[in-house]
């Protein structure tokens, strides 16, 4: 168990060192010792608020003062010391949605805003007040721009224009010292009240940011701090909503305006899950820092780390969860640091510690369903080989852009990384800047978005589990009329043009039996390589093994063919590893495709 200092204890809690004292001597802490003439409190004791409750978990809290004040916060504060040691111009963190963006830009807020109240306070306890005058001399100091885009999810430019108007109207309000500030022209002050009136044009807005940094630079006689969370959010809209060029245009000179060479700018930071870069939104800004997930800077303070993660378990009493906490959510790798997805687990422990895929219902994952239609069969395949449980390795392009997602098919496993739906396992940095990674789904969360998004959205979920019963009961006659039932009302004559193409598809309808199989595709075994293994990871299960061909050839004999198919898997082999792993019973499958007919052929082996 871990214990604190009073002093330790009293910044947990909230209150001075000698209330914690006189709690220690009334024995209103529980677990306190006594050691010479100091107490030791138990951590998790600490963690209660004074009367002994357990504070509640911050679920979808947003607010840094509430966060801090009345939640059991896991302190990230530590992020104003690193920035203020690197200091860039602007920067912008990439992260997954739900990965604590859009609270850590409120408590950047709250830290480096000039108001009436004493902020101070919501800092005291916190890990940053201890690291001196260097960088406590910046609390409070400066104006402040804040804007969330993370709710501007509009069907069309129009509405999204309105809202983005009203995010800076509300902005502006919010600053209504400006009002009647006394250094402000009469001029700037009719101006400041277009932006705030909602009756600015386009342009107005578009150079909102520029105004409203030159108005709070001259009223308080310092340069503003700049806030963007979400800033992609409406992009992705767009590319959605076909306004994609619209909001890109009013990107470019918002940020342009605000953050390129702007006199009345300190500094500023933006949050989002994509660096759009290529469409030249940040177009000459050499003040730019960009710190995506591969980056070793600010790695640990989006997402909870191991040891957060266990503190967090032992406060509430669910120190023995932390092995299916870890398949569940664990498995993110920023720079070198180890990540949960701090959404879902959040919600597990507000769950009891019951898991569940709490993280696929924040948001969107429609992104998916057009990655699968724009998949040639290679990338296909590789999608199904990822469902499986393997890893690939893949180009990383970290500027990825949302129609790449068609264009490139490739660019497919950017989006896929910097979304949060892969992992990193290995990095390997190219000379253009971008990267070779070894990727694969980082736990069995993301693992249930993947079957339910790619299966249903390929209409492929009651097929697969047809399929599975058919290879389960090995069932050569059935197997085969479900597959061509499915090949006639799912794919086209053009997508059959390969075997690539049928061998991801298989890869995918038996990627349902990945709980009881470990499956593998395109292994030496044996004497060659086999197409498709399925090895029992509970002992007394038979094993499987396919193996496929395929013609043009509308007029070749397909029975004929799958028995070739047999026949390969005797003569090379493929059996080895599965009898080495003390697999006696094998089913061995050949199955032979032309267009949108398939042969099954099958032998069993004991």
């Amino acid at each position: 168990m871990n214990y604190l200092t009073c002093t330790e204890a009293a910044r947990w809690m909230g209150v001075s060192e000698r209330r914690v004292q006189q709690m220690c001597k009334r024995g209103e802490i529980s677990g306190v010792m006594k050691e010479g003439r100091s107490w030791r409190i138990p951590a998790s004791a600490a963690s209660e608020d004074p009367q002994g409750k357990k504070k509640p978990l911050p679920i979808g809290i947003s607010d840094y003062r509430d966060a801090a004040q009345n939640y059991y916060y896991v302190d990230k504060t530590l992020l104003i010391r690193d920035f203020l040691d690197a200091m860039p111009m602007v920067s912008l963190f990439t992260r997954p949605r739900r990965f604590g963006k859009t609270l850590n830009m409120d408590m950047l807020r709250v830290f480096f805003e000039k108001t009436e109240e004493d902020t101070s306070v919501y800092f005291k306890d916190r890990e940053i007040w201890a690291c001196g005058e260097r960088y406590l001399r910046h609390q409070g100091q400066y104006p402040v721009i804040f804007l969330s885009f993370k709710d501007v999810k509009c069907l069309s430019w129009a509405e999204t224009f309105q809202k983005i108007r009203k995010l800076i109207s509300l902005e502006c309000i919010r600053h209504g010292e400006l009002e009647h500030s006394q250094v402000l022209s009469a001029y700037e002050r009719e101006q400041f009240h277009r932006l705030a009136d909602e009756q600015g044009s386009e342009v107005d807005y578009e150079m909102g940011l520029q105004l409203l940094s030159l108005l709070l630079h001259k009223h308080y006689g310092r340069k503003c701090v700049i806030i963007i969370d979400e800033y992609d959010t409406p992009i992705q809209q767009g590319h959605s909503c076909d306004f994609y060029e619209e909001i890109i245009q009013f990107m470019r000179n918002f940020f342009s305006g605000g953050l390129k060479d702007n006199p009345h700018l300190a500094f500023g930071f933006l949050t989002g899950i994509l660096r759009v870069a290529k469409e030249s939104i940040f177009s000459g800004m050499n003040n730019l820092k960009t710190y995506s997930i591969l980056d070793e800077r600010f790695s640990s303070y989006f997402g909870f780390t191991a040891s957060e993660v266990k503190e967090m378990l032992q406060y509430y009493g669910y120190e023995d969860k932390y092995a299916e906490i870890c398949d569940w959510y664990d498995g993110y790798r920023f720079g070198a640091t180890e990540i949960f997805n701090p959404w879902s687990v959040l919600n597990y422990i507000s769950d009891q510690c019951f898991p569940k895929a709490f993280w696929q219902s924040t948001g969107s994952n429609d992104i998916i369903g057009e990655i699968i239609g724009h998949a040639t069969p290679e990338v296909t395949e590789s999608l199904y080989r990822l469902l499986t449980g393997e890893s690939i390795t893949t180009y990383i392009d970290t500027s990825v852009i949302y129609p790449e997602v068609q264009q490139n098919p490739y660019s497919i496993f950017s989006f896929l990384l910097v979304a949060g739906y892969l992992k990193v396992d290995s990095v390997y940095p190219q000379n253009d800047g971008n990267y070779m990674c070894e990727v694969a789904i980082p736990n069995k969360e993301i693992r249930y978005v993947y079957e339910k998004e790619v299966l249903n959205r390929t209409d492929q979920n009651s097929t697969a589990i047809s399929i599975s019963q058919a290879v389960f009961m090995a069932n050569a006659e059935k197997l085969q009329a479900v597959l061509e039932d499915f090949m006639l009302q799912s794919i086209s004559t053009m997508d059959g043009s390969s075997e690539a193409f049928y061998h991801g598809m298989m890869l995918g309808l038996c990627a349902v039996l990945g709980q009881r199989y470990q499956i593998r595709s395109n292994r030496e075994a044996g004497l060659g390589r086999f197409d498709l293994q399925l090895m029992p990871r509970v002992q007394g299960l038979p094993g499987f093994l396919f193996e496929f061909k395929h013609t043009k050839k509308k007029e070749e004999n397909l029975e004929a063919l799958a028995e070739e198919a047999l026949r390969q898997i005797e003569e090379k082999r493929y059996d080895t590893e599965q009898r080495a792993a003390g697999v006696h019973a094998i089913v061995k499958i050949g199955i032979a495709f032309c267009g949108k007919r398939a042969a099954v052929k099958k032998q069993e082996e004991s």
